[in-house]
């Protein structure tokens, strides 16, 4: 982590990169990362929504850096916009680096989830406590 920049929002998923999400190169799959940004995303939206989310919509992301076997991948979320049924979050992804405190971030998108009821329909997302 460079003395400038560090990760933003609330780490909500932690998890270590296995050789089988890897290629032959033993870089990880840019889809292993988006698929753990995903994860944070829902968990941090069900707990703003009170209930049940699904992916809207991932915009931006572009990967800075590889992920390697042994790191452990750190998502950070952060709730951005509520609107009427949806939440925007920031979400960054960064790389503890193997068996080392150095960390690096490897990317950075923007999701959008939305809010549902019982019956799969988009639902208002309740006012902030």
């Amino acid at each position: 982590m460079t003395e400038n920049e560090r990760p933003a929002g609330e780490l909500t998923l932690r998890t270590l990169a296995m050789p089988g999400d890897a290629n032959a190169a033993g870089d990880i799959f840019g889809g292993w990362v988006m698929a753990q940004m995903d994860l944070a995303s829902g968990i941090r939206a069900a707990e703003r929504a009170h209930g049940r989310v699904v992916t809207a919509a991932v915009k931006e992301m572009a990967f800075q850096l590889p992920v390697k076997i042994g790191d452990t991948l750190c998502v950070y979320t952060d709730i951005v916009a509520v609107g009427r049924t949806s939440i925007t979050l920031s979400v960054e992804s960064w790389a503890q680096r193997y068996l080392t405190p150095h960390m690096e971030k490897v990317t950075g998108a923007t999701f959008v989830m939305v809010a549902l009821d019982g019956d799969g329909k988009p639902k208002p997302v309740p006012a902030e406590e």
